[in-house]
């Protein structure tokens, strides 16, 4: 089940290897869609790793629920499963094909942690930071026309551009053509 608001995007899963890679793509998504392309490869990473957990970890159940959200400069992630045991993070052998998931959780991430529920298990969250908004161009009024903001007794800010006669072929006159003002 999906459901999501403005900035508030939640997911529910089992947590298997096969839906690892679409809840992935869920959260490149929205991100795309909240415009926050920049994060979308460390989110992709820490969900992945979060939902690894899950899987490997997990008991009694994978059920878990995926939750991302942006609140002002800040995207949250976080998994919540029904196993409150707390994860730990381990140094892996360097040549270990796993045990480093939250190791990377926090080396790309702002700041990660863990939130116990008692016996309904424990949420893992990440935080990342979130560029500010691309600043919105101001609109401008179709050429030649006055601003919306203008008096009407008030002067044009915009020139109307000049009309310009010329002569086509054999000396007929064309239509004319409309050249912007110059000064």
């Amino acid at each position: 089940m999906i459901s999501q608001s403005s900035r508030h995007c939640t997911v529910e899963l089992q947590a298997l290897p096969s839906r690892i890679g679409q809840v992935r793509r869920i959260v490149s998504a929205q991100l795309r869609y909240w415009h926050l392309d920049p994060l979308i490869d460390e989110a992709a990473l820490g969900v992945t790793e979060l939902l690894t957990n899950v899987h490997r970890h997990a008991q009694p159940d994978k059920l878990c629920t995926v939750e991302i959200e942006l609140l002002r400069d800040r995207l949250t992630v976080s998994v919540h499963d029904h196993d409150p045991r707390m994860p730990t993070v381990r140094s892996a052998d360097p040549f270990a094909t796993n045990g480093r998931g939250l190791a990377m959780i926090a080396a790309v991430s702002e700041s990660w942690g863990v939130r116990p529920l008692g016996t309904s298990g424990k949420t893992v969250w990440f935080t990342l930071p979130a560029p500010p908004p691309a600043v919105a161009l101001p609109t401008r009024p179709a050429y030649g026309t006055k601003p919306a903001t203008a008096k009407a007794t008030g002067p044009c800010l915009h020139k109307r551009p000049a009309l310009v006669r010329t002569e086509g072929r054999g000396g007929l006159p064309r239509t004319p053509a409309r050249l912007p003002a110059v000064g």
